[in-house]
C-alpha cells in the first residue's frame, strides 16, 4: 500500500534524522510558533538527504502559546507574518537547490480556518496571490477544503493518524485524555478505512465520510518513531 505520510518538524525535538526516512513530505516550523534560521536549515538538509518534499508550517505569531491559541491580530499583520514566515523558509530551500512543495498552517490557525468562512477565505486569498504554484495542505472533509477546490487551489486533503476525531470532524482537544492515538495498528486501520471505504471513525464510533491524499503524524506524539516503524510493517505487508 503506497501512502503519503507527512510530519510537522523543526519544533525543537531533534527527531528529524530518525523520522525523515518514513516520510513523503514534511512541514517545517518557520518562526511563528517556533523555528529559526538554524532549525530550518537543519531540517532542509535532512529532508534533502532523504528526498522528502519540504513545506512551510506557518502559524499565528505566538511563541508563548506555541501557536495553539487564537490571538487578537489584524488581518494585515497576520498576512504579513504568514508571508514572512513562508519566505524565510523558502529562501533557505532555494539556497539548497530544493523546491517549496506546500504550505500547511499550524495549530489554532489550521483548526479555525477549517470551519470559519472568513479565515478560510483569508488563507485562500494569501495562497492565490502569493503561492498559487504550490500545494495547500488542508484538513479533509472541511469547509476550507471545499472552498479551496472552488477557488482552484492546488490542494492535498489531510487526515491525522495520531489524533482522535470528534463526530463533527474536529480534533479531540489535546487537553482530553483520549486526544492522542498511540497504536500503529489503529493508524493502519484508519488509512485502510479511508482508502478503501471512504471514511474514518470518530472516537464516538460515528463514521466521517471523506477522502485523503496525505496522512500526518505529529513529531511530538508519544513513541512516534516506534509507531512509524510499526505502521511501516503493516503497510509493507499490504504491498
Amino acid at each position: 500500500m503506497k501512502v503519503s505520510l507527512n510530519a510537522d518538524l523543526g519544533e525543537g525535538l531533534n527527531i528529524e534524522s530518525k523520522i525523515m526516512p518514513y516520510l513523503t513530505s514534511c512541514s517545517v516550523a518557520c518562526g511563528g510558533h517556533v523555528g529559526d534560521f538554524n532549525s530550518m536549515t537543519e531540517v532542509v538538509h535532512i529532508a534533502k538527504e532523504h528526498k522528502v518534499e519540504i513545506g512551510a508550517h506557518p502559524s499565528y505569531p505566538d511563541k508563548v502559546g506555541f501557536g495553539r491559541k487564537i490571538i487578537n491580530i489584524s488581518n494585515t499583520d497576520l498576512k504579513k507574518s504568514i508571508i514572512n514566515q513562508v519566505n524565510s523558509l523558502k529562501n533557505i530551500i532555494n539556497e539548497n537547490d530544493c523546491n517549496l512543495n506546500h504550505i500547511k498552517t499550524h495549530g489554532a490557525l489550521y483548526n479555525l480556518s477549517s470551519k470559519d468562512y472568513d479565515l478560510a477565505m483569508f488563507m485562500i486569498q494569501i495562497m492565490k496571490e502569493n503561492f498559487d504554484d504550490i500545494f495547500f495542505y488542508v484538513p479533509a472533509g472541511t469547509l476550507i477544503s471545499e472552498l479551496a477546490v472552488k477557488n482552484d487551489l492546488k490542494i492535498k486533503k489531510e487526515v491525522f493518524l495520531d489524533r482522535n476525531y470528534n463526530a463533527d470532524n474536529t480534533l479531540v482537544s489535546r487537553y482530553k485524555s483520549n486526544a492522542l492515538i498511540n497504536s500503529p495498528e489503529i493508524m493502519f486501520n484508519r488509512i485502510s478505512n479511508v482508502t478503501s471505504k471512504g471514511f474514518l471513525t470518530a472516537y464516538t464510533g460515528d463514521k466521517i465520510f471523506l477522502d485523503a491524499e496525505t496522512y500526518c503524524v505529529h513529531g511530538d506524539s508519544p513513541n512516534v518513531i516506534n509507531n512509524l516503524m510499526g505502521l511501516k510493517s503493516y503497510l509493507d505487508e499490504e504491498i
